[in-house]
């Protein structure tokens, strides 16, 4: 089973990899999982006007292989392979774009992320995924 997991850093992240690592240890096949961090295009514009494109591209990325961090750390502990996939852009899009190009059976993400607050203003990324996926979505709490 070949898994794309949608990671921010935040616990609920870590939980969804938590789970994908179990899952995986108890199918009879070997899986696979890559990671996804997605840069919010909104705030990655904004970080590029007041401090320029290169340092924001700098410290976005340093963001997000902060962020995945754990991520690989755990897959690592569980003999799990993976790969990372970092992208700019409206990340529930972006999330579902890289499932549909990567041929991935499942998306598997944490049920909150970091942005509660702005989820209450334009909805989830978890929800907009659910709508725009074409493979099968699992939210993990």
């Amino acid at each position: 089973m070949k898994l794309l997991i949608a990671s921010d850093g935040s616990e609920s992240a870590l939980n969804a990899v938590r789970f994908a690592a179990d899952f995986l240890g108890k199918c009879s096949e070997p899986g696979s999982v890559t990671l996804i961090s997605v840069n919010d295009d909104a705030a990655q514009h904004f970080a590029q006007r007041s401090v320029g494109q290169n340092a924001a591209d700098d410290y976005l990325r340093a963001q997000n292989e902060h962020d995945l961090a754990e991520a690989r750390a755990l897959l690592d502990s569980a003999g799990i392979p993976h790969e990372a996939l970092i992208r700019n852009g409206h990340v529930a899009s972006e999330i579902v774009a890289a499932a549909d190009e990567g041929k991935f059976d499942m998306i598997v993400l944490g049920s909150k992320g970091r942005a509660v607050f702005t989820d209450l203003l334009v909805g989830s990324v978890a929800t907009r995924v659910s709508e725009m996926a074409t493979v099968p979505v699992l939210l993990v709490r």
